[in-house]
Formats: structure tokens, C-alpha cells, sequence
């Protein structure tokens, strides 16, 4: 963005998917950014409003392949894992600043991205300049990035609660993360198994034998202090359209009570506009169609306790949180455009 201007020029690549339409829905509300084009696999010419009904009053219609690098500062890529690679790298190479919602730069090893995402080459000088955006841990490496790799939205729930304890010491033994999200996060071309008949007055647990956010939040604990501390990871999928709950399970390595347990997550969010620490367990509707994170711990034995956070999913957990990255890119105001509490009832 230069001088001259007074907003930033935004495309967004992907626009056919949950995470495409709520980064619209989101940008379209933002006092300091244009939308310039909205772009979609083999959708050129198509109205946006075929794909998302409510975001008819924006009028727009969708582009294929990528946008003009010259009428464009940022480009959002919501795109499926191994597409963004080949999006990316030109688009930074013309000066763009890239925000991928995917998971092609959130590992940062090669061999580990390659164990969980497949043989797909990424390009390796691209991968090692990308800054990983959980916002809240990552502010000084992110004013004028042009590459940032959004986190995973059960990454940002878990770290966000788990970082803290890690970053103070206080881990003495491997992380149990139970978490639940809603059917959002499975994206529109899910299978039969995520359809109403399927889901409805129904939990299930998925990926028991490992999950691909796994090796992301042991990455981020041990960019934490807690490098070594094992992870056993298990997501949930539960009947409802959008939010998440992240349950961890922590042995200490001291015994601390709840006002000292209280006090270590107060410590590490003393003034975040989008984190808070409460006095009961949040329940994921506190957070809907937002970028807010609501975490709370107990303890539940000498030396272990657990920590809980609430987020939406598609908010903090995917493109509310590429927006307050933007805004942390561009030296904007961090909660611009991402005013929304949550909606209750």
C-alpha cells in the first residue's frame, strides 16, 4: 500500500468455500480495504451470489485464476491444501502480499510438511520467508510480510491456550487436546458422511490415528519454550454449523492453584482485543461470527489442570484472524473491519 492511498487493495482466491465467502463477508465490511475481485476455480462471469445467497448486495461476480498482481496489495488464498503453493509464488514475486488460509507454509520443516501433505513441491526459499500468523505470538515478524501462513483453525484454539503454560515452563508431560468443531470446517465438498442425516444428534471423533494439526501445535510449542512435550490430538466433529472447543489437559510442572493458573493466561493476554480470559468455561456460541477467543482455566489435581477455548472457526480460526493479520501486515488498526461480537442467542 502506498502513501497515495487511503485503503488496501484486496482480492480473495477461492471464493467458492466457507472460508472464501466469510473472508468477503468480512473484507466487504472493512473501512480500510477495497475489494477488488473474487476468484473461484471455473467460475468466471458466475455471480457470487449463486454460490453465498447473502452476499448478494455486494453485487459481485467471479474471476477465474488469479488476480491482476498490479491492481491488488494482498491476495487471500482459501484454497485446498498443495493449491496455494503455485498461487503464491507468483503473486509475491510481483510485490503482493499473500495471507494463505491453507496449509501449504505452516511447517516449517520440509520433511515433516512432506509427511503429512503429500510429496507436492513447495517452493523452499517461499516456504522459509513465510510467517506463521497466529497474530497474538507473531506481531514483531509480521508488519510488512508477504507471506503469511494462517494457522489451522484447532492449532489456533489449542495454542492459544497451551502456549501460555509452555512459554512460563509450567509443561512437565505431553498435551491431551480434545477438541470439537463444527461441520464448517470440513469445507462444501465434504462427503456423505458430513451430510444432516449423518451429523445430526451425533459426535464423532476422526483422525485417531494422527492428524495434520498435529505436528502444527508441537511446532508452536516448541516455538513456545516446549520443544520435546508430545501431543496427543483428538478432533471431534459436532452438529453444528461453525465454532470450536478446544479441551486441553496439562501436567505441570508445578502445583499451582486457580488464581495462579488464572494468572499465567492473564499474563500472556494482558491487553489483546480478541483474547479474554473468564471466570466460567465458554461455550462456543460466545464467539459466533467472530474473531473473538475466549479461554478459562481449572485445576484438576496436584499438578495438572485444564484449559478450555471457545472460537468460531471460521473466525479466529480461519479468516477473521487473516484479517487481523492483514491489519498487522499494513500497519492498520489491528481490530479494523473485525468489530462483530458474538451472536446470542
Amino acid at each position: 500500500m502506498t502513501a497515495e492511498r487511503s485503503t488496501v487493495r484486496a482480492a480473495v482466491v477461492g471464493a467458492s468455500g466457507y472460508a472464501g465467502g466469510e473472508l468477503i463477508r468480512l473484507l466487504a465490511g472493512h473501512p480500510l480495504v477495497s475489494l477488488v475481485s473474487v476468484h473461484a476455480r471455473d467460475r468466471a462471469g458466475v455471480a457470487l451470489e449463486s454460490e453465498f445467497p447473502h452476499l448478494a448486495p455486494l453485487g459481485l461476480t467471479m474471476h477465474d485464476g488469479l488476480p491482476d498482481p498490479g491492481a491488488v496489495d494482498v491476495a487471500f488464498l482459501a484454497l485446498p491444501s498443495g493449491a496455494s503453493s503455485g498461487a503464491a509464488e507468483p503473486l509475491v514475486g510481483a510485490g503482493v502480499t499473500v495471507i494463505d488460509i491453507g496449509a501449504d507454509f505452516r511447517i516449517r520443516d520440509e520433511a515433516t510438511h512432506r509427511a503429512w501433505y503429500g510429496d507436492a513441491a513447495r517452493p523452499a526459499a517461499l516456504a522459509a520467508s513465510a510467517v506463521y500468523g497466529l497474530t497474538e505470538r507473531a506481531r514483531d515478524g509480521l508488519p510488512g510480510a508477504r507471506l503469511v501462513a494462517n494457522p489451522g483453525c484447532y492449532p489456533t484454539a489449542a495454542l492459544l491456550a497451551v502456549a501460555p503454560f509452555a512459554a512460563a515452563g509450567l509443561l512437565a508431560d505431553e498435551v491431551v487436546i480434545d477438541a470439537k468443531s463444527g461441520v464448517s470446517g470440513a469445507g462444501r465438498t465434504a462427503s456423505r458422511a458430513y451430510g444432516f442425516s449423518e451429523l445430526d444428534a451425533s459426535v464423532s471423533a476422526y483422525g485417531l490415528g494422527g492428524h495434520r494439526h498435529r505436528p502444527e501445535i508441537e511446532q508452536g510449542l516448541a516455538d513456545s519454550g516446549a520443544d520435546g512435550i508430545g501431543v496427543t490430538f483428538v478432533p471431534h466433529l459436532v452438529p453444528m454449523a461453525r465454532g470450536l472447543l478446544a479441551t486441553c489437559y496439562l501436567r505441570l510442572a508445578d502445583d499451582l492453584d486457580d488464581p495462579a493458573l488464572h494468572a499465567v493466561l492473564c499474563d500472556a493476554y494482558p491487553a489483546e482485543p480478541f483474547v479474554h480470559v473468564t471466570d466460567a468455561p465458554p461455550a462456543t456460541k460466545l464467539a459466533a461470527g467472530s474473531n473473538h477467543a475466549f479461554l478459562f482455566v481449572a485445576r484438576t489435581g496436584p499438578a495438572r489442570c485444564v484449559v478450555t477455548c471457545a472460537i468460531d472457526n471460521l473466525g479466529k480460526g480461519a479468516a477473521g484472524q487473516a484479517i487481523q493479520n492483514m491489519n498487522v501486515v499494513f500497519g492498520l488498526p489491528e481490530t479494523a473491519g473485525l468489530g462483530a461480537f458474538g451472536v446470542v442467542p
